[in-house]
Formats: structure tokens, sequence, C-alpha cells
């Protein structure tokens, strides 16, 4: 346009300087022609002429000058709104990434408000985490915090398949720092860092350079951090660590929410005085194991088991000294059978249940007398003095003893009764 303009305007000062020079040449020939005094005036009129000339030369200079300047400026507003349509469009582009993140915490919020178990909601935080913050070489780490010793132990990673296997159970020096601090952490490159001194590491089977840690916490408490690293430095944001505080709002909420269901359910199936599990727990769980050692043709075996003369403490010492053997023999029982998939359960009053999936009645025979010489040889401390007490074991196994699971508890608990017959402090079996 501006260009048009400048045509436009030079066009008409040249015609403007051709009609000057017709006139000019009219009156030189008519001069020479037919009257020669008149070419007195020719040259009053070629000053005349080169004057208005310069004038409207000099007019153009400084209209071509304001339209050079215009120019200029035109070209300036452009350039400024070319960037500003390009920072445009990376804002748009960053907001639509923003709102597609935030649109799948809504998913990440069914999900773990679905979820009741423990194990469960971890896994799936994990997951969901290291989905939503996809990037080449993350490692994504849920830690729990021990409140006994103060200690985040590792409870569920994430990781590309060409990541090594992460060896550390507990947090390094940047998980404490945020179990100190309780705020979140990022770090774009672990080697330029002054905060941290990295000869402090104690795990170096794996190198991260770029990570972002949330803390997991309801109010002030902390239940735990969630935590994403990556080998390669400058891979997280600010943006990236605000979006795994979100995740870890609402992943704390869960867990602590898993928590309390399981330490509810657990109050529904254990003991109050020694945390064994109750019977009716221990009935649903045999019916299951003997399921399963059908299917896969495997021995199952069942001790019952009874504190000799427990009437005699009670009276001796009281109710209290009482409760002090139950728990000290619930402690033994829980040490003693520490296999994955044992279960002790406390029957009433001093009688207890050990179930041994897996276990052939040879090996539970040999563990009930080692169990036994274990409890008579451990000292009880009642009422400043110490004691001793003696149990009576009986033992049967499926399927050799019984093929259903009451004849299991039955045939168990008929050894039991003839052990105490025999004089007590004994493993008796089929």
């Amino acid at each position: 346009m501006i260009r048009i303009q400048k045509k436009q305007l030079f066009k008409s000062y040249i015609h403007l300087a051709g009609v000057f020079l017709l006139y000019l040449l009219f009156f030189f020939f008519y001069a020479l022609g037919f009257n020669r005094p008149f070419l007195k005036f020719l040259l009053p009129a070629c000053l005349i002429t080169i004057i208005t000339l310069y004038y409207f030369f000099n007019a153009f200079l400084k209209k071509q000058s304001a339209l050079n300047l215009e120019n200029e400026n035109l070209q300036e507003k452009i350039n400024l709104t070319a960037e500003s349509i390009r920072n445009s469009n990376v804002t748009i582009t960053s907001l639509n990434h923003k709102i597609q993140r935030y649109k799948s915490l809504k998913g990440l919020t069914e999900k773990l408000g679905a979820s009741l178990s423990l194990d469960e909601t971890v896994n799936l935080l994990a997951s969901e985490t290291f989905s939503l913050l996809s990037k080449k070489g993350n490692v994504c780490i849920l830690y729990l915090l021990d409140p006994q010793v103060k200690k985040l132990g590792i409870i569920a990673t994430r990781k590309d398949e060409a990541v090594p296997t992460i060896k550390s159970k507990v947090g390094d020096i940047f998980d404490n720092w945020v179990l100190l601090k309780l705020q979140a952490l990022l770090i774009e490159d672990t080697k330029k860092d002054f905060r941290f001194d990295l000869e402090q590491m104690q795990q170096k089977e794996r190198e991260f350079r770029s990570l972002v840690i949330s803390p997991l916490m309801i109010e002030k408490k902390i239940l735990g951090v969630l935590r994403i690293d990556n080998p390669q430095p400058g891979i997280f944001n600010s943006e990236d660590l605000r979006f795994l505080s979100t995740i870890s709002d609402l992943g704390a909420v869960a867990i602590e929410n898993a928590m309390l269901y399981q330490h509810t359910r657990e109050l529904a199936i254990r003991d109050g005085l020694t945390n064994l599990y109750l019977r009716r727990y221990f009935t649903q769980q045999l019916n299951l194991e003997i399921l399963r050692s059908m299917r896969n043709n495997s021995e199952l075996s069942l001790l019952m088991l009874d504190i000799d003369k427990f009437k005699s403490y009670n009276d001796k010492f009281g109710h209290i000294a009482g409760d002090i053997v139950l728990k000290d023999i619930s402690r033994i029982l829980s040490s003693h059978f520490d296999a994955p998939g044992d279960i002790i359960c406390r029957c009433g009053g001093e009688e207890f249940a050990v179930l041994l999936p897996n276990l052939s009645k040879k090996k539970a025979v040999n563990s009930a007398e080692d169990l036994r010489k274990k409890i008579k040889d451990t000292a009880i401390i009642l009422r400043k003095k110490k004691t001793h007490v003696s149990v009576s074991i009986g033992v049967a196994s499926f399927p050799a003893d019984a093929k259903i699971n009451e004849e299991l508890i039955q045939k168990a608990d008929n050894e039991l009764l003839r052990a105490k017959k025999l004089g007590r402090d004994r493993v008796c079996h089929c």
C-alpha cells in the first residue's frame, strides 16, 4: 500500500514538472518565431520554473521521508503483532497441554476414589503419575513413611524397561530433604545444585540428573513422598512440579482413606489384645486354603495349642498378668511362624490356632516342637518375677488326616486334648 502511494505521488510530481516544461518550451518557441523581445522574459520564467520545481521536489522529498517513517512504524507494528501472535500460539499450546493434563486428573480422582486397598491405591498412583508425566527415561517412585523409625521406604515404582533396577529401598538425600522441609523440590541438574552433596548419595546403581519430588501430606501430617527423576538434565520445570503437587494432594487423600479402611478392616478381623486374627477370619481362610490345596494337590497343616494351667496365672498374679502372658505367647507365635501365608488365630481365652499352607505334617510337627521349646525357655516377667509357661499342641494335616475343614479342626483339637491328658507340655499328632 505504501509503495503504491509512493508511485502515485512520484507520478504526480513528474506530471507537474512536465507541464511546466511544456509551458517553458512553448514560450521559448513563441519568442524565437514571433516575438524575440519576449526572450527577455524567458530567463525570469526559467528561474521561476526552477524555483517551482525545486519547491515541489523538496516537498516530494519531505513527503517521501514521512512515508518512509510511516513505513518503518507500520513494519515495527507488523513485527510486534507477529511476535505477539507467536507468543499467543505458544501460550495456547501450553494452555491446551495444561487443560489435557488437568482433565486427566478427573479420571485419576475417580480411579483413586474407587480403590480401598492400600496396595492397589499406591500402585495405581505410581502408574498414573508415571503416565501423566511421561518422558523418556523417567523413574517414578512412591515412598511411604514408617512412623516408628521415621524413614521413607519404597512401596511402589514405575520405570522404563531400559532403566536399571532400583536396589535401594529407602529414600535418598533429596527425598529426606522433602521429608524434613515438608515442601516440594525441583532440581534441573543434580550436579549443579549447591544445596546437596552428591558424595552423601548411597545408591550408585543408577544415575539421575533432574527430578521433581512432592510430599504426600494431609494437613501437616506427612504420609510419604512422590518422586520422578530422569537421567538427563533440564527435563522438568515448575509446571511439572505444580502438576505433581496436585497429584500428590489427591494421592495423599486416597492413601489415608486406604489406610483407614485397612485399619478398620484389621480391627474387624484381629483380636484387640494380641493383634492375632479372630476365629471367624481364620475359618474363612482355612476354607480358601483347603480349596487351593485341592486344586494344587498340596498339603496343609493345622496346629491347635493351649497354654497349660493358664487359670493358675490369673489366680496367682491377676488378670493383667494373664494378659501379659497372652501377649508374650502371641509375640513368640508371630516371630516363629512368619512365612508368607502363615495365619495365626486366637480362638478364645488361652487357645490359639496356626494355619500352615504348603507344609507337610512332618515339618509341621517339627516346627510345633521347636515352638514348644521356645515358649518354655522364654522367661516372662510377672510382678517383677521371672516365670515360665508351657503349651500343649495338637497337629493335623490335610488331606492325610481330614478331607474337609471341620474334620481338620476336630482332628487337631482332639490331638490337643490328648496332649493335655498325657501330661501337658507336649506335641501330639494324628
